[in-house]
């Protein structure tokens, strides 16, 4: 799930390939026929695994702190039992434990957090949940952990409350198809609860967990936080809205934009606009390529390009000749792309500078689908960095065209473009 817009997730390649397909521990090998390091290991794991079962709260915890180390994928559904746990910390290390097993990348907490929300970046999940689909790693999401994850945000706890949503909304885009319909189904009526909890951090972890339309139950929801006196939530709300394309906000959204003026709150609305991209905005989005604001000027660009009327090309070139500023131009080349099929690779190649590379990430999500092979060139880039960004990003596109692509730097000389070509290669496949 990405959360980027405008304004703004080594162990040797072979191990890490049999990691994903490791077979049930009923099929393992029998322990008399394995060295006395793997038997061990094994043991422990049976041990943990059975733990998780003890009516001491201890071993519990002890067992989902071990396991949160290891980060066995049979671990997983055992594990979401102690999401509703009836010790709160028993409850964190499960989430925690389950997002270690699905992530690209484990979460290694840097202290203690104590179990009142004071901050909101003391949330552990939140990270991973900003990151979107780039920081999940290539295992599948039982919908079992999904389900424990939903149900642990409805606990007393805050602080529990708040983990299992994010991780909750970091896990919960892997599933597509059908069971991702019957996901967001499920979900609707806790998302839609939790938007009106009297907690504004309750409040804007719940507005920031969805980001595909549901039902309108949902959507009317995060509608109504438009007028949240808290304007952190406010602000969420207008992104989450621009993320689902709810188009029933665009009234709404348009006229906070009118209201705000030249604050930061109306670019914010103008950003979800341009995400939404319904005609009825075009007028806004057109008077803004002549104004004085070169972020402004840019997500008109954009919404401009979303909605498809290649009409509108020669308005945005005028824009782009009088404006030269990168993320503008960058803009500009996301919408031709958008509108005339233009080549891509000016965007991935800003993914190396530091102030566009949020910016060109969130284009490439959107435009790599059946346009893989426009990027073919960059995954034989000499900048590592530059291979393994556009590895991620083929790896979350869905394209079966970037499969082949991908598969021969699963050979990569820098180790950590290798592990994500494994991770890209799995979720292709």
């Amino acid at each position: 799930m990405s959360q980027v817009g405008w304004l703004g997730r080594v162990k040797p390649v072979g191990l890490v390939a049999l990691a994903l397909v490791l077979p049930a521990l009923t099929n393992l090998p029998d322990p008399l026929d394995l060295p006395d390091h793997v038997v061990a290991e094994q043991l422990s794991f049976e041990e943990a695994t059975r733990d998780l079962k003890s009516a001491d709260p201890g071993v519990r915890l002890r067992a989902a702190q071990r396991l949160k180390q290891v980060s066995y994928l049979e671990a997983a559904i055992p594990l979401a039992a102690l999401v509703t746990d009836p010790q709160d910390e028993v409850q964190l290390e499960a989430i925690a434990a389950e997002l270690n097993i699905f992530l690209a990348e484990p979460i290694v907490p840097r202290k203690r957090v104590v179990f009142v929300v004071e901050v909101r970046n003391a949330v552990l999940s939140e990270p991973a949940f900003s990151a979107g689909p780039l920081a999940v790693g290539a295992r599948p999401v039982p919908m079992e952990v999904l389900t424990a994850l939903r149900l642990g945000a409805r606990d007393d706890n805050p602080r529990v409350a708040i983990e299992a949503l994010y991780a909750f909304g970091a896990l919960g885009g892997e599933p597509t198809g059908g069971a991702r319909r019957a996901l967001l189904r499920s979900s609707g009526p806790d998302i839609a609860a939790l938007v009106g909890a009297s907690d504004p951090a309750m409040r804007y972890a719940a507005v920031r967990a969805q980001d595909d339309p549901i039902d309108e139950t949902v959507g009317d929801a995060v509608i109504t936080s438009l007028n949240d006196a808290d304007q952190v939530v406010k602000a969420a709300a207008m992104q989450t809205l621009g993320l689902m394309r709810y188009e029933r906000s665009v009234q709404a959204l348009a006229d906070l934009f009118a209201f705000y003026g030249k604050s930061d709150a109306a670019e914010a609305a103008l950003d979800a606009l341009a995400h939404i991209a319904h005609p009825a905005s075009a007028p806004v989005f057109i008077a803004q390529l002549s104004g004085k604001s070169s972020t402004r000027r840019g997500i008109a660009i954009e919404g401009l390009g979303r909605m498809g009327d290649a009409s509108q090309l020669a308005d945005i070139q005028k824009a782009l000749d009088a404006d030269r500023s990168d993320a503008v131009t960058l803009a500009g080349v996301f919408a031709s792309a958008l509108l005339a099929n233009r080549p891509i690779d000016r965007i991935a190649d800003a993914l190396t500078k530091p102030r566009l590379r949020a910016q060109a990430r969130q284009y490439l999500i959107e435009l790599l689908p059946g346009r893989a092979s426009a990027l073919t060139g960059h995954l034989q880039d000499p900048d590592a960095r530059l291979r393994l960004e556009v590895v991620d990003l083929l790896g979350v596109s869905g394209d079966p065209a970037a499969l082949p692509l991908v598969e021969p730097l699963l050979n990569d000389r820098d180790a950590q473009v290798a592990r994500a070509a494994v991770r890209a290669v799995a979720k292709l496949r």
